[in-house]
């Protein structure tokens, strides 16, 4: 009887692996004082292409990081990846202060990337790949979501063929 009860009521285990990246402690100032709350920074990926990225304020640490989770669920992209271990091509993006150079590399070179940038790579599923931390920002934050902009850049190669072809110059002069 109880094992029913909680097998009915039990939640289903979550597709996606996921990593915190940051637990900070925020401070609201109030007319009695200071309130304090936790903000949470989660990755989630599948290892198979899709990843985002929640951020989520709670009272509690365990109440911020289940809430950052819902909220990088909601935020999963498919990566476009060539073979199933790099990305198509070259592609730096910038997100506030954080900038990210991202480069394929050949199949058995492995995953070259630091701090946030590598915890985001890794749940994408990506294998091989070359990636630089540029900016002088050391936020987790901003460089996790610089590292998703970039792979939100990387386009498959049909569509990048599209928005890179030049005019020509007989239809410039109309």
């Amino acid at each position: 009887m109880r094992n029913m009860r909680t097998k009915r009521f039990s939640k289903p285990k979550s597709e996606f692996n996921d990593r915190v990246l940051e637990i900070r402690r925020v401070t609201r100032v109030v007319a009695g004082g200071k309130r304090f709350s936790f903000r949470a920074t989660v990755v989630v990926g599948d290892g198979n292409g899709r990843v985002g990225v929640g951020i989520a304020k709670g009272l509690d640490v365990a109440g911020a990081i289940q809430k950052a989770k819902r909220q990088a669920e909601k935020n999963v992209f498919r990566v476009p990846m060539k073979d199933k271990r790099t990305i198509l091509h070259d592609v730096e993006a910038k997100y506030s202060a954080a900038r990210v150079l991202l480069k394929p590399a050949k199949a058995g070179n492995g995953l070259v990337a630091g701090g946030a940038a590598r915890a985001v790579l890794e749940l994408a599923g990506v294998r091989d790949i070359s990636a630089k931390i540029l900016g002088r920002t050391t936020n987790k934050l901003t460089n996790a979501l610089a590292t998703i902009e970039a792979l939100k850049l990387t386009l498959p190669a049909g569509k990048r063929a599209d928005k890179t072809a030049k005019v020509p110059e007989t239809a410039k002069a109309e």
